[in-house]
């Protein structure tokens, strides 16, 4: 079942953005509006889409720039699951996902995995893990209708 995404209100923004020596722009502030307005899974270009009477000006190249910052900020997930897609989870906390094979949709998945002896294993090999996450293939209620 899809969760409520978290996101960061304007002021916790602008603290986080001060934080890391970033600038606070009205792109950054009204997409991560956007974000916290879809509350799904969404591509640069439904991001972009649901911006641009907002921004008019704006551009795919601006939205990407403050996705991949929002990632750095860890207020978004970063997800290439759906047909080499990316897609921006803005529920950025610990989740696993499960996506359907037929139509794409994706859906948070709040199982609690023990993914530790995974993990171990990695760094055991010398793979430095940045997170770990468990994603489930396969049909979703409607398409398994």
């Amino acid at each position: 079942m899809e969760s409520t995404p978290t996101h960061l209100n304007d002021q916790q923004l602008i603290a986080a953005l001060h934080e890391r020596g970033q600038r606070v722009t009205p792109q950054r502030l009204v997409i991560n509006r956007a974000l916290g307005e879809l509350q799904r899974h969404v591509t640069a270009e439904e991001v972009l889409a649901s911006v641009e009477d907002r921004l008019p000006n704006v551009s795919l190249p601006t939205v990407y720039s403050a996705l991949e910052l929002f990632e750095d900020l860890g207020m978004v997930r970063r997800l290439g699951v759906r047909q080499g897609a990316v897609l921006y989870d803005p529920r950025p906390e610990p989740h696993d996902h499960m996506v359907c094979d037929r139509c794409g949709k994706i859906e948070d998945l709040d199982g609690g995995v023990e993914l530790d002896g995974a993990i171990f294993r990695a760094k055991r090999d010398g793979f430095v893990p940045k997170r770990a996450e468990v994603r489930i293939n396969g049909l979703c209620a409607d398409c398994a209708r």
